[in-house]
């Protein structure tokens, strides 16, 4: 595979589109996720699927196989550039897409998503890496979050796209319209996006190293602690949109307009993940992260409290939860930007083992908790508390027993060589 090209002298990618870019990439995974929950239930009847459960596989095995393929982008970007790799995984994205529109049989479908979900993994790892070429420390943590802004408007707008498509057309349209997407944002890039590896930290491609490098984010204790953590936090996440389906639409009773609430409850971790763009330089990644986690915690034990009362109403579950997603948002992007601070050298190695970690984690954790659902919130809320008190010991761990640190001054930003991209 041989290295891009730079784009032509004079192509510059000014912030706001940087960003903007940036967050459409990694919508794509987003997309491909959401809106297919207000399809599942025709989907699995359309393919002859039985086990009401069953239906949750579509987004389970996706999300389980986008963990495994996170593995490899980002020491390929390493070595060859952000470019070649980032247009391979969106080939594959759109390829797979039309594929899946196609298939006549539930487990062919499976098959499908995976092999989609492993190919196009480059779309959730190479913008991290490309961010971390940029930008450290809070900046980074910052960008990250304004990223996050525009990311969510699709899992917001998702599950609206899909009952809209459901409206005049067949379910396997939500894929075309995945897929004509996908050609959007790569030709965006291919015009638009510079390449941001600096030529000094190329890595070699052979396997020694590429296991030294994966060895050394994997022992970090700094990072790990916020890996681990990030994964138990999204876990419930994943629970919750594994179980959306059944447990917002069909035991609360949202019917139809459940992609009004799914989209109001992700529109609070848009909201979130503003506010804290706002604020993390001011006051450091891990005080609002630190103080974020206790707070979740304590939402999450008032979440089992009322999935314990005896009739349980939609008004008692949607505040709740979208407050714990709201403050899931002020601890994703500051927890991945702790994380891969130390690793400026070795960034997409590190950005590709610590998505790996994560989503393998959360996606099969998830996916547990989605086939626990028993017509109750239950798992979901001992699920998100559970996961608040691990996480909280994990960062403890990296932080040596101390929160409420700030050792990255703020402002901190690494010259990036090469076209200009701030």
């Amino acid at each position: 595979m041989p290295a891009a090209s730079p784009p032509a002298p004079g192509v510059s990618l000014g912030e706001r589109e940087f960003v903007a870019l940036m967050a459409m990439i990694m919508a794509l995974q987003a997309l491909c996720i959401d809106a297919m929950l207000p399809a599942l239930g025709i989907m699995a009847q359309d393919l002859g699927v039985r086990d009401p459960n069953d239906r949750q596989l579509v987004v389970g095995v996706y999300l389980i196989a986008a963990g495994i393929g996170a593995l490899f982008p980002g020491a390929l970007a390493d070595r060859f550039g952000r470019r070649p790799v980032l247009f391979i995984s969106l080939a594959a994205y759109v390829a797979l897409t039309v594929a899946c529109a196609l298939v006549t049989d539930f487990t062919a479908l499976l098959v499908l998503r995976a092999l989609q979900a492993i190919t196009s993994a480059g779309l959730s790892v190479l913008p991290t890496a490309i961010i971390r070429d940029r930008f450290s420390g809070d900046r980074m943590a910052r960008a990250q979050s304004t990223v996050a802004v525009i990311f969510m408007i699709v899992p917001m707008a998702a599950p609206s796209f899909g009952q809209a498509v459901l409206a005049v057309a067949s379910w396997r349209w939500i894929f075309g319209g995945m897929a004509l997407l996908g050609v959007a944002v790569w030709i965006w890039a291919w015009i638009r996006l510079p390449e941001t590896l600096d030529p000094a930290n190329r890595q070699s491609i052979a396997p020694r190293v590429i296991a030294a490098n994966m060895w050394e984010a994997a022992t970090n204790r700094a990072a790990m602690g916020y890996v681990f953590g990030a994964s138990l936090l999204v876990a419930g996440l994943f629970g919750y949109i594994n179980s959306a389906q059944q447990l917002v639409a069909e035991h609360f009773g949202a019917g139809d307009t459940f992609p009004l609430f799914f989209a109001a409850m992700a529109g609070g971790m848009a909201l979130a993940n503003f506010t804290n763009s706002r604020i993390v330089e001011r006051f450091g990644a891990r005080r609002v992260s630190h103080t974020a986690l206790l707070v979740f915690i304590a939402v999450s034990a008032v979440q089992v409290w009322l999935a314990h009362l005896p009739h349980q109403t939609l008004w008692q579950f949607v505040p709740v939860m979208a407050l714990n997603m709201c403050l899931v948002g002020f601890m994703g992007a500051n927890f991945g930007s702790i994380a891969l601070q130390p690793f400026a050298r070795i960034a997409g190695a590190a950005s590709s083992f610590q998505m790996f970690t994560r989503m393998v984690i959360a996606a099969s954790l998830g996916a547990l908790i989605g086939q626990a659902y028993d017509g109750t919130a239950r798992p979901l809320a001992w699920s998100l508390l559970a996961g608040g008190l691990l996480a909280l010991g994990l960062v403890l761990y990296s932080e040596q027993g101390r929160l409420f640190r700030r050792l990255i001054p703020p402002g901190a930003v690494r010259p990036v060589s090469g076209p200009d991209v701030r």
